[in-house]
């Protein structure tokens, strides 16, 4: 049986937003979530699988659709849409930055919906297809490649390479996890374990079973937790003696 497409609405005004649901569950659709910020649209993300977004550009949050935009391309490879009301050249221009499949204006019917939504999916589908051979052979080649004091990990369509000393501690976050950098952030899709085998092993421990730490960014430890930076990571009993050990030898 088919998959139907799964798709997230993210829109501040409740009316308009379950109009817009039972508009696609009519067509057939499966609404994966149905939110107001931006910030439980990024959880969703994280969380769930989703084929394509609906996003309002105005939300009752700080952040706008297009910073959810720009969110989505930046650590997803799927299609969206931006619903609105404002069809200036102001915000049709700002919209344009963050290159979204689709801009549908407020009012619309059922089948206006349904038709820019089944271009975007068409359209997405097709550029994918096009650039999956290039895409596989420098998966091959760059993914995840480790050299003598660094690692490539991939972020969009390109390769950044990181310094092993830059990395100060990995966070497993369900299918992804979250590098953290000196100065970035990347998602990179790799079990923990996998992860820090690539890794020198006399920097890099597994301070818990959701985290792998680089030792020289410790600043400080109690008999719980190890801060680096202003981030308290919880620690397991033996990286704690561990830790201790090589602090008195």
């Amino acid at each position: 049986m088919e998959q139907p497409i799964r798709i997230l609405i993210v829109e501040d005004n409740v009316i308009i937003a379950d109009d817009m649901q039972s508009m696609l569950e009519e067509i057939g659709y499966e609404i994966v979530d149905n939110v107001i910020v931006y910030e439980q649209a990024v959880e969703v993300l994280k969380n769930k699988e989703v084929d394509l977004v609906l996003i309002d550009i105005i939300l009752a949050s700080d952040k706008t659709g297009i910073d959810l935009g720009k969110h989505i391309r930046e650590n997803y490879s799927i299609p969206f849409i931006f619903v609105t009301s404002n069809s200036d050249r102001a915000t049709v221009e700002n919209a344009k930055t963050v290159k979204p499949n689709g801009y549908l204006v407020k009012p619309f019917e059922q089948q206006d919906l349904y038709t820019s939504i089944e271009i975007a999916l068409s359209n997405f589908t097709e550029i994918k297809k096009n650039g999956e051979k290039d895409e596989e052979e420098d998966d091959k080649l760059m993914s995840n490649k480790v050299l003598k004091d660094s690692i490539f990990v991939k972020k969009q369509h390109l390769y950044y390479r990181i310094q092993f000393g830059d990395i100060k501690f990995i966070k497993a976050d369900n299918v992804y996890l979250e590098v953290n950098t000196v100065d970035k952030k990347f998602l990179v899709r790799s079990p923990l374990k996998d992860y820090l085998e690539k890794l020198p092993q006399h920097k890099f421990y597994r301070a818990h079973k959701s985290y792998i730490v680089n030792v020289d960014h410790i600043d400080a430890i109690n008999s719980r937790d190890i801060l680096i930076n202003d981030t308290l990571i919880p620690i397991s009993k033996e990286f704690k003696e561990f830790i201790i050990s090589a602090m008195n030898s």
